[in-house]
């Protein structure tokens, strides 16, 4: 448990500042052509072949003629893709140091020679001319100018100032109007019960500390969830027994790594169009579990509104708020395909369950 020290003089001073300035400075490195990610190899695969199968129909008569043209081609354009990005994959820290011009003109020259190499390949099963070999030099290098075009846009969103607009919107989540109440409900318990207004205080301290890490670093799954606690905690004191929680943990994910606000802001929207529109509360599940493929699986269920359990077109659309939208944006950001998210009503329950992996 962190000092209860609530909004001192230790937050604003530039000791402080000079505290998170290093934790930002220390990021690591965005390169550039990090090709060695999944989702790039699936949809740099997954171009080249779409553009493969359309340049096929122009030289074939029939269906059969179209797919052993296509096999044709892919036998030299699936290698040639696959060699440019093991390169770019291998070369991405010598090619970061180099002047941004270059790194590009690099790229489509690897692009020219997986080009040559396709022709290479495609020379073992087939006659072809010199104006082959130039022409898929040039397709080679046109493939890697556009692929090394998406890398600069994958990467420009995945630097520090971009992923600061993130976690700006991620902190939009722990809403003024919930700063307010809990400062009341602070306030309320000062005379009565001076120590449970403490920890109330303390535990809105270590939500709003906690806002200000760093995006680009990550927590344990087990320092996440005391978090999402502490916000249970103090919407548990303007609640009571109308919010009703449950944990399913399962020991082995709680050592996982992940991104920091990542179950928070589900549980608040939980808390929100789950128990503030009901009359008689909520219940509010949060569930973590290690797959055998060794991903984490987190899932948060609150129960409807009872006039949301008719099916309608509210409930589809209950909890579908920016908090949701944020947390998907963020783990495309970082997971890209490797991670899923998904959202809506289910037997009577609003369900949210995310996917990512363990590290």
């Amino acid at each position: 448990m962190h000092n209860p020290q609530i909004l001192s003089s230790q937050s604003t001073s530039p000791a402080s500042s000079e505290q998170t300035t290093p934790q930002t400075a220390s990021a690591p490195p965005v390169l550039i052509f990090d090709a060695c990610h999944l989702g790039v190899v699936l949809r740099a695969v997954l171009g080249v072949e779409l553009t493969l199968a359309i340049a096929a129909l122009y030289t074939s008569a029939d269906a059969q003629d179209w797919l052993l043209h296509m096999a044709w081609l892919t036998s030299g354009g699936l290698p040639g893709t696959l060699v440019w990005l093991l390169l770019a994959c291998s070369l991405k820290r010598v090619l970061h140091r180099m002047d941004a011009h270059l790194q590009y003109a690099s790229g489509v020259g690897l692009g020219v020679g997986a080009g040559l190499y396709a022709s290479a390949m495609l020379a073992i099963s087939g006659e072809i001319t010199a104006l082959h070999w130039l022409a898929n030099a040039i397709v080679g290098g046109l493939f890697a100018a556009v692929l090394v075009g998406y890398l600069v846009l994958r990467a420009e969103g995945r630097t520090p100032a971009a992923t600061t607009a993130q976690l700006t919107a991620l902190q939009a989540h722990i809403r003024p109007h919930f700063l307010f109440n809990a400062l009341n409900s602070a306030v309320a318990l000062v005379r009565e019960q001076p120590s449970k207004a403490e920890q109330l205080l303390t535990d809105l301290s270590d939500l709003f500390r906690a806002t200000l890490r760093n995006p680009r670093s990550t927590i344990s799954l087990q320092e996440e969830i005391e978090l999402a606690q502490r916000y249970l905690d103090i919407e548990q004191v303007r609640f009571g027994d109308r919010l009703q929680v449950e944990w399913l943990l399962d020991p082995a994910a709680l050592h996982a790594r992940l991104p920091p606000l990542l179950l928070q802001p589900l549980v608040e929207n939980a808390v929100k169009h789950g128990l503030e529109p009901s009359e008689i509360g909520t219940k509010v599940t949060i569930s973590a579990q290690l797959t055998r493929k060794k991903f984490i699986l987190l899932t948060v269920t609150n129960t409807l509104p009872q006039e949301e359990h008719r099916g309608d077109r509210a409930a589809s659309r209950l909890g579908q708020g920016m908090a949701l939208a944020n947390v998907e944006r963020r783990l495309r950001l970082l997971h890209d395909v490797q991670a899923t998210f998904s959202a809506g009503p289910k037997d009577r329950v609003f369900e949210v369950k995310i996917l990512l992996p363990s590290s």
